[in-house]
């Protein structure tokens, strides 16, 4: 988790009004058009000339705070808590959000200060604490990381997996708003108490209708185990990770009724070895098949490009994302995978640390990935900043993703530890500005900051951002409206099975700009998992002459002349 130098030692001791609704028939879908509404107890949403983000965090009442219990002990794991999952856990039509957090140390206790947290959107900008009564606390003996999200058994409720030492934790949502711990006899029970795994993405790998498991692992670590080090001046610090072994990630085939196979062996994963942190999960090469980046600390990174016949094949030396453009190894952390240039094909972002630069991949064509952090102005801009959490986000709707990355050093020790989070506008596709300071004063808090995920909680179009921090309250930030800019907001749903829509391809014409590209991966940034909708920034259109959805199931489908500024529920009928 650090770039340590040479000359480290180590030390050997209530919801919103019901939409009108409109319906198209298209193809073998039908569309539902769902016209969002401002929140209830504010006025219609001021558009503005530039995009800010308001903290409204303080509207709710809740205790949880992203606690790694330091104590001035530095233990190994403590710079990562705080992932964060958005998901509407209760079917009211609004989004929630499920905070991981850590416990006491060497103990590994979850007591009720480490208590993980679920809050209920109440749909007036604030949000509630319904931890205990949803069962999410988690279990007395857990530090947990990231969080993924993902109807797993095709009920049509968002159930959860927590990462975490020593256990990793399947919570099913039962649909009365609580979940069942359900990991025991599922398969996934079966992980070594000393295997560190860090974050996890659901995605259908081999296309049989069931949401599969990657699961990202470190290294393997206890506290016993743990080791201690200092830098030059004696102070101790959080040691690097070359002090730890680099180990294989894992992939869980989902059997249905609950169970899991161990698949790593057989799929041809268990070869590649390293210290894994993002993962982003896309069709890279057009094939209809789900591929799996995986961003590794201070080791290669991981390409594996699915067969489609249940094995991967590792390729990130041959597509040209394993190195940075010097050919080195870099501190990866999080990651994300969408198509920046609109040109169709998926792109791949990572962040770094400090004075390393953010690497951005422009993918060519499905052949190959070419590093633009130069050319697009990321590496000069991303220099002095610490990024863990990551992701491609539209924040102005001008139908151009932009950069978010949520900063901060790994350690306290030295100046400028403490870092603000930064957003990269995407000017055309070309270059990238650095207009965090536009953002406002909830943005620019400073923290060792970690988790993040995306979505729109008060419906008006604009995409706002929840961030976690080291042992401070996250942070909710509504994102302001750009005056003149519109959007569209797709949300998919297979109602003949009830098959989750993960991996699912949109693109969305208009009569002015390109051919705009998305799809259905909540796997985000560091630790966490955004909302499923699909959004699209729309710029000045008024309406989407097409929108084009590819569905899991390898179906085709095709609507027109859908008007802008709307959330559209698309049900695919089989």
């Amino acid at each position: 988790m650090k770039n340590q130098s040479k000359s480290t030692r180590q030390i050997q001791s209530s919801p919103l009004p019901r939409f009108g609704q409109a319906r198209w028939l298209a193809g073998i879908a039908i569309a539902i058009v769902l016209v969002t509404c401002p929140l209830r107890d504010s006025a219609p949403p001021v558009k503005a000339a530039v995009p800010q983000f308001r903290d409204v965090t303080a509207r709710s009442v809740f205790r949880y705070i992203s606690r790694n219990d330091y104590r001035g002990r530095k233990y190994f794991i403590q710079p990562m808590s705080g992932g964060v999952g958005i998901l509407d856990y209760d079917g009211d039509g609004q989004s929630d959000i499920f905070l991981t957090n850590g416990a006491e140390l060497p103990s590994l206790r979850k007591t009720p200060a480490f208590y993980n947290c679920l809050l209920r959107n109440r749909g007036d900008g604030s949000f509630e604490d319904r931890t205990i009564a949803a069962g999410l606390q988690g279990r007395d003996l857990g530090y947990n990381f990231g969080v993924a999200v993902g109807d797993y058994d095709n009920d049509g409720r968002p159930d959860l997996f927590a990462t975490g030492a020593p256990r990793n934790t399947l919570y099913r949502n039962l649909g009365d708003g609580r979940f069942a711990d359900v990991t025991a006899n599922s398969g996934l029970d079966v992980k070594p108490a000393d295997l560190l795994s860090v974050a996890a993405a659901w995605f259908d790998y081999d296309n049989d209708g069931l949401l599969d498991l990657f699961v990202a692992n470190y290294t393997t670590w206890t506290p016993t185990q743990d080791k201690r080090c200092l830098n030059p001046g004696d102070i101790e610090i959080f040691c690097g990770p070359t002090m730890y072994s680099t180990v294989p990630n894992t992939l869980y085939r989902n059997l249905g009724a609950g169970r899991f196979e161990d698949m790593t062996v057989k799929s041809g994963l268990a070869s590649a070895l390293g210290r894994g942190m993002g993962v982003s999960i896309a069709d890279f090469n057009g094939d209809g098949s789900q591929d799996v980046l995986v961003v590794n600390d201070a080791e290669r990174n991981f390409l594996f490009m699915n067969r489609g016949d249940g094995t991967f094949k590792e390729e990130a030396l041959f597509q040209g994302v394993a190195l940075n453009d010097d050919g080195a190894v870099v501190n990866g952390m999080g990651s994300d995978a969408k198509d920046f240039d609109n040109d169709g094909f998926v792109d791949i972002f990572y962040n770094v640390l400090a004075n390393q630069i953010f690497a951005l991949f422009r993918n060519e064509r499905g052949k190959s990935f070419r590093y633009v952090s130069l050319p697009t102005g990321i590496g000069r801009i991303s220099r002095p900043f610490s990024g863990w959490s990551a992701g491609f986000i539209d924040y102005d709707n001008d139908g151009w993703k932009d950069i978010y990355s949520a900063n901060g050093h790994v350690d306290d020790v030295g100046p400028n530890t403490k870092q603000h989070d930064t957003m990269f506008r995407n000017e055309a596709g070309k270059i990238f500005r650095d207009v965090s300071a536009e953002m406002g004063e909830g943005f620019l808090r400073l923290g060792y900051h970690r988790g993040s995920a995306f979505e729109d909680f008060n419906g008006d179009g604009a995409l706002d951002i929840v961030v976690t921090g080291l042992n401070e309250r996250p942070r909710i930030l509504l994102n302001t409206p750009v005056q003149g800019n519109h959007w569209l907001m797709l949300e998919l749903v297979s109602t003949a099975s009830n098959r989750d829509a993960i991996g699912a391809s949109v693109t969305v014409t208009t009569s002015s700009g390109p051919a705009l590209h998305n799809h259905v991966s909540v796997s985000t940034g560091f630790m966490s998992s955004s909302g499923r909708r699909v959004h699209f920034g729309l710029g000045s259109n008024l309406e989407a002459k097409t929108v084009e959805i590819r569905w899991p199931s390898g179906a085709l489908q095709k609507l027109t002349n859908i008007r802008a500024d709307t959330v559209v529920k698309v049900e695919e009928l089989r």
